[in-house]
């Protein structure tokens, strides 16, 4: 009969589909795990079946799928086979529509009745997963005392009392069985695997980027979707790594749980992957009805697992979920009490993307984050992996995903509000010791990725920037740490040659002096350290004020950046000892792995300009069409730091920098002039005695309206994650290497 790995190219010509002796090979018990059947079947050896007998390589499918009902083993190793074979399947353009074409009379035996609308080979193998992932005695617990035929008990059991964990929507919780865990984890393997279409295609912004295997095992279709939904969700909720409270227990119990987790949680995100720019998302009103989903909204999106999990809407559903995120993003921080008390786990980059979407889709989820301060629980975990990775050119990636949660959540008033309470947790971070409140961790770990991160991470800037000026109006009081920061920034970003050596660097200062002016018109009483910060640096704001126009002048600054091309001041900031026990952030060890991420869009194009009103409800400032970008920007006020919008300079910029014939932008001194005169910088003499006058009666003109910059949906961010999700997925999957040295698209590979 030949050995397993003898594949069917060895046969001069394509074999019978009938012909049992020769298949029942593959299916045969010699492979007793994934990385048997990896390690069996070469990928030189796909290829060339794909190439040379294609007929052989269908039939390989379609064997797959019909004996994907029988026997357990056999189940197993064809989906190990399937998960082996699909990538190259999907790597070939030829080969992209054999799943979705009915191919008549392929894997059937002569005899049978051709099916008139025979469903095309991937709709049914995307059946077949899901009825195996609700099948009694392999991956659920059965719930009859006698053993009826398991083929007809599988089409008519009812899934949902089948769910694989308590949580959302579902109260009991099933006995742990380690052998339905290993064969759950096999299945999603294989589903991820089908999903990874997704991978062999190059990014491109207007493909709408619908996946056809997600859209079908997401629709209607799959009468699974809910009950499938809710086990992934509660599986990766109720996940507990630290061993159920006792320390050290991970090393004594191997943990057959988390590769599940992980899993389910790479399968989530996938399902997940939707645009929310270009479709209406759900809006959620204040209806409750008995269930854990909505049913009072308007249907939704198509695909049912983003309307599922945009519907979720009981706060005790909130709770747990919330919970469960903030336990496992907590626990690489917990590592550093008691090393290796708890088992560390690695899948916080899809926890953050799983985090994102249900902020992004479930407006009410997001409000419960926000309601109490159990937002911190998320804060401190992101800035702990922002300042960790921040000199690391492999997790670029990590740091932008950081960032962007914290841009989105700062478009809601109550974040700044919650950053007021104190910061007692003392995880040890490689930044100085500061005794203040989680402001002022916030801002000491954007000073450090600032000024001590690699260059990758400049674009970013501006989001961190936003999320300060977004928080400032509500900050109560400041540490002296943080406040020097702040300065620090200013004293950095205001220097001649940053100012010129790139279109967008000063917006950066008018950043901050918005950030200083919503703290000193609004909360100006607790904020003594800032103002006392401000005075001592009054020398910046009067440089900033006296800022050279010249042409001559922009040239010799730019020609003294190219003798000292450090990036930014690391000199004039006092850092401090930093926190005891804490690593300082390190480089990626050489060789390491990463993908390529696509650029995302500027700060411009991933916010939105809104006014809060007094009644707090925030009125939108996007200019329409051809209105002017000024027009929506307070009038200028006589404050000593008055300025105007940074995005009032964006129209003219590009008019006013001239490029020169190799395409490299230069400064010219209209450009300079055309955004310094918006400084509105006063004489410093008027500064002092504004800040020292011990109070601001009579002082302050009327408080300027707080403008917040919030996040919105656009496809440039949607097409980011896409391939920033991909990507995490394609580099953690290493055992087996599901998608390695395959033709991928989607993303370059490349070594640090």
């Amino acid at each position: 009969e030949g050995e397993a790995d003898s594949l069917p190219n060895r046969e001069p010509d394509p074999v019978e589909a009938t012909d049992d002796a020769f298949w029942d090979q593959f299916w045969a018990d010699t492979a007793t795990s994934v990385q048997d059947v990896f390690a069996l079947v070469p990928a030189a050896e796909i290829r060339a079946v794909r190439e040379e007998s294609p007929s052989n390589l269908a039939t390989l499918c379609y064997k797959v799928k019909a004996g994907a009902g029988s026997r357990e083993r056999l189940v197993l190793n064809c989906s190990r086979l399937l998960t082996r074979v699909l990538p190259y399947i999907f790597e070939d353009p030829d080969w992209r529509g054999f799943f979705w074409s009915t191919v008549p009379g392929a894997g059937r035996a002569g005899g049978e009745e051709e099916d008139e609308n025979a469903r095309p080979l991937a709709e049914s193998l995307l059946l077949a997963i899901a009825d195996l992932l609700f099948c009694p005695d392999f991956t659920v617990q059965s719930h009859r005392r006698s053993t009826v035929d398991s083929a007809e008990d599988v089409h008519s059991l009812d899934s949902c009392e089948y769910i694989w964990e308590a949580g959302v929507g579902f109260a009991h919780s099933p006995q742990p069985n380690y052998i339905h865990d290993v064969n759950r984890m096999e299945l999603l393997k294989l589903l991820l695997t089908c999903f990874s279409e997704a991978m062999y295609l190059p990014p491109a912004p207007d493909s709408g980027g619908t996946n056809p295997w997600v859209q079908f095992f997401c629709s209607t279709e799959n009468r699974h979707a809910l009950p499938l939904f809710t086990s992934l969700l509660n599986t990766v909720c109720a996940y507990d790594p630290v061993g159920y409270g006792i320390p050290y227990n991970h090393l004594l119990f191997s943990d057959y749980r988390e590769p599940l987790v992980e899993e389910a949680a790479q399968v989530l995100i996938v399902t997940l992957d939707h645009d929310s720019a270009t479709s209406t998302s759900p809006t959620v009103d204040g209806t409750t009805t008995g269930t854990a989903m909505d049913d009072t909204d308007p249907p939704g999106p198509e695909n049912l697992f983003v309307n599922y999990l945009s519907r979720i809407h009981r706060e005790e559903d909130f709770q747990f979920i919330l919970k469960g995120i903030a336990r496992l993003l907590s626990n690489p921080l917990l590592q550093t009490y008691l090393p290796n008390s708890t088992k560390k786990i690695q899948f916080h980059q899809e926890l953050l993307v799983l985090f994102w979407k249900l902020c992004d889709f479930n407006k009410k989820f997001l409000f419960f984050v926000l309601k109490s301060s159990d937002v911190l629980d998320i804060l401190v975990p992101i800035l702990y992996f922002l300042n960790d990775a921040r000199a690391d050119h492999s997790r670029v990636g990590l740091m932008h995903i950081g960032v962007f949660i914290l841009l989105l959540l700062s478009g809601e008033r109550n974040f700044g509000v919650r950053l007021n309470k104190p910061y007692s947790v003392r995880v040890p971070m490689d930044i100085p010791v500061f005794t203040g409140t989680h402001a002022d961790l916030l801002i000491v770990v954007f000073h450090k990725i600032i000024t001590s991160g690699h260059q990758r991470l400049q674009p970013l800037f501006d989001c961190l920037l936003t999320i300060v000026v977004n928080v400032s109006p509500y900050l109560k009081s400041l540490s002296m740490v943080a406040a020097n920061k702040l300065l620090h920034l200013l004293e950095a970003f205001s220097t001649t040659w940053f100012l010129f050596s790139a279109a967008q660097n000063h917006h950066l200062v008018f950043f901050l002096l918005e950030a200083f002016n919503n703290i000193i018109q609004y909360q100006f009483d607790g904020n003594s350290n800032l103002v006392y910060a401000i005075i001592r640096k009054r020398s910046v704001f009067h440089q900033l004020a006296n800022l050279p126009t010249d042409p001559p002048a922009i040239h010799k600054a730019l020609q003294r950046r190219r003798r000292a091309p450090e990036p930014l001041s690391r000199t004039g900031s006092q850092e401090g000892a930093s926190m005891e026990g804490s690593r300082p952030a390190a480089p990626a060890e050489p060789g390491t792995l990463k993908t390529s991420l696509v650029a995302t869009p500027g700060i411009d194009k991933l916010t939105e300009k809104s006014q809060v009103s007094e009644d707090g409800t925030l009125r939108s400032l996007e200019p329409t069409s051809q209105q002017s970008l000024s027009d929506g920007s307070p009038p200028s006020q006589p404050l000593a730091l008055n300025l105007s919008s940074p995005d009032q300079a964006w129209r003219e910029q590009r008019r006013l920098s001239s490029a020169s014939a190799s395409g490299q932008w230069s400064p010219t001194s209209e450009w300079v002039l055309s955004w310094k005169s918006k400084l509105g910088l006063t004489d410093e003499s008027e500064i002092l005695r504004f800040l020292q006058h011990g109070t601001l009666v009579g002082l302050l003109p009327v408080p300027h309206p707080i403008l917040i910059r919030k996040y919105q949906a656009n496809s440039g961010t949607a097409m980011w994650f896409r391939t920033y999700m991909w990507g995490v997925i394609y580099l953690r999957n290493v055992d087996p290497p599901v998608w390695y040295d395959t033709d991928v698209k989607l993303f370059e590979i490349q070594r640090v």
